[in-house]
């Protein structure tokens, strides 16, 4: 089992990640960072980054009545970089989300992905 501290180590070795951070989806805090960008304010960050997830499920929810919606991960590429969140349920003090921003030229989408899940299938065990 990782821990908090463990698991942004093991992100942050993902190839072409820039900075990571694990944020609680109910409160939109951040719970641990990893690589921020001086001039980030990973709390702001953090609870934008939640907003967004809640946001999309509330537009597959809309887009698909009746249906029970759950988000594994969610990409965003922008001119700058690729920007992966992965949801999980953890026995922690609630849902947690690994965020990942990734480099545009020096990363592998399929290979983040994959380690992502890894990661956070050693973190909920």
């Amino acid at each position: 089992m990782l821990g908090l501290d463990d698991c942004l180590t093991e992100v942050m070795a993902i190839p072409g990640a820039l900075d990571a951070m694990l944020v609680d989806h109910t409160s939109g805090m951040a719970v641990a960072t990893d690589g921020t960008p001086r001039g980030v304010d990973a709390e702001s960050s953090a609870a934008a980054l939640t907003e967004a997830l809640r946001a999309t499920v509330d537009g597959l929810s809309r887009s698909s009545p009746g249906e029970t919606v759950r988000i594994d991960d969610m990409l965003v590429t922008t001119d700058k970089g690729h920007h992966l969140l992965r949801l999980l349920d953890t026995h922690f003090d609630g849902p947690l989300v690994i965020y990942v921003r990734l480099d545009l030229e020096r990363s592998n989408l399929a290979l983040a992905r994959y380690r992502l899940q890894a990661i956070s299938g050693q973190l909920m065990t």
